[in-house]
């Protein structure tokens, strides 16, 4: 028996939270470094990076199950060629660089249940993994990049959001949405299209 996994409203104000921590945080470092998206010629929608939480995949489909029916199945269409276009980069030895599915006319189409790493992506921001204590450094977007280098004589010297307290957050409430047994879910690391194209999440009882 198939069981979906829903996000109950009590995690999803939790997940909520997190998202509005991590907009003041973000708009904080951009407005250090006068980073703004205004008429960018790029768009980071079409950046290559995967999703690894349960509870993540269920609040993306809590956004995708407020969308009427036609508009789904557009989205899902696109999720589709997105995964078929994704293969034969893959299977080219490139880094698939290809439009979400999400995206219409430039913005996202369900943008209050943009997922974490959606939402941070631009600016710098550094992460200290719980494994090894090893600190990661992420430059931003190549317009972050651009000005930094013409504003600080180092890329350190730049204003950056350390995410690993989000990311430990993010953490604790998956094993609360997983009922502390996260060990019996298989790890995910899927694209946004493959959270669209596989359904919500679920779990095989």
């Amino acid at each position: 028996m198939r069981v979906l996994l829903t996000l109950p409203p009590e995690l999803a104000a939790k997940l909520a939270a997190i998202y509005q921590k991590l907009k003041e945080e973000y708009n904080c470092i951009a407005g250090q470094i006068s980073l703004t998206c205004q008429d960018c010629p790029d768009n980071c929608c079409d950046s290559w990076f995967f999703h690894h939480t349960y509870s993540e995949w269920a609040w993306l489909w809590q956004g995708l199950n407020q969308l009427d029916e036609a508009s789904l199945a557009r989205i899902t269409a696109r999720a589709e060629d997105y995964l078929q276009q994704s293969e034969e980069q893959l299977a080219a030895g490139q880094t698939p660089r290809i439009m979400c599915p999400l995206n219409e006319e430039g913005r996202c189409c369900i943008y209050e249940h943009r997922l974490l790493i959606c939402r941070m992506h631009g600016i710098p921001v550094a992460l200290t993994r719980p494994q090894d204590k090893q600190v990661l450094r992420f430059p931003g977007c190549f317009r972050c990049q651009k000005i930094v280098k013409e504003k600080y004589s180092k890329p350190d010297e730049a204003p950056f959001m350390d995410r690993t307290h989000l990311f430990s957050q993010l953490a604790a409430l998956e094993a609360e949405f997983l009922g502390g047994s996260g060990q019996l879910y298989p790890k995910i690391k899927k694209t946004i299209a493959e959270l669209i194209v596989q359904g919500p999440p679920a779990i095989h009882l």
